[in-house]
């Protein structure tokens, strides 16, 4: 395996990062309006990126194992591309660090979104839960009040009794 393809590989996982990114953005949006059926629509293709993403590390993981087999190198059993770096020549280090940089950095500003997101769901959420406390009833409490346990119930309260009726 050589170099090119595993550095192809990794573009390949940094373009799925961008684009499950701009699925989170749009995300964002659509819990700002309460779009429910686009957030439901936005979910399933966030779940066809991330199948995606899993099977594309899994070709990385093999590329960096048949990469460090091929020159001699003890490969671990989920190598890693740092792992690649440090056996690799040199100008191919270069090249993979900055790979390695770019994927870590969509990797970062998906993970902010995605935070920003939870948030927003969160808050949705608290917003649904406060106005359906203003609108149902609130029960009677089964108990005495404090007023009825000290004995000082207003009269008004209390329904009289007319005997010369």
């Amino acid at each position: 395996m050589s170099i090119e393809t595993i550095l192809s590989i990794l573009d390949n996982l940094e373009k799925l990062h961008k684009s499950l990114l701009r699925i989170a953005n749009d995300k964002t949006a659509l819990i700002k309006s309460g779009d429910i059926m686009g957030i439901d629509q936005l979910l399933k293709d966030e779940q066809a990126h991330i199948a995606a993403i899993v099977q594309v590390d899994r070709d990385r993981q093999k590329a960096v194992a048949a990469y460090m087999a091929g020159q001699g190198r003890p490969v671990p059993q989920n190598p890693s591309i740092a792992e690649l770096i440090e056996v690799a020549p040199e100008p191919d280090q270069t090249r993979l660090l900055e790979a390695k940089d770019r994927l870590l950095h969509a990797i970062h500003e998906l993970k902010w979104q995605n935070d920003l997101n939870q948030k927003l769901t969160y808050q949705s959420l608290q917003f649904v839960n406060l106005s359906l406390d203003m609108v149902r009833p609130r029960p009677e409490s089964a108990t005495y009040s404090k007023t009825e346990i000290n004995g000082k119930k207003e009269m008004k309260d209390i329904p009289s009794f007319d005997s010369q009726a």
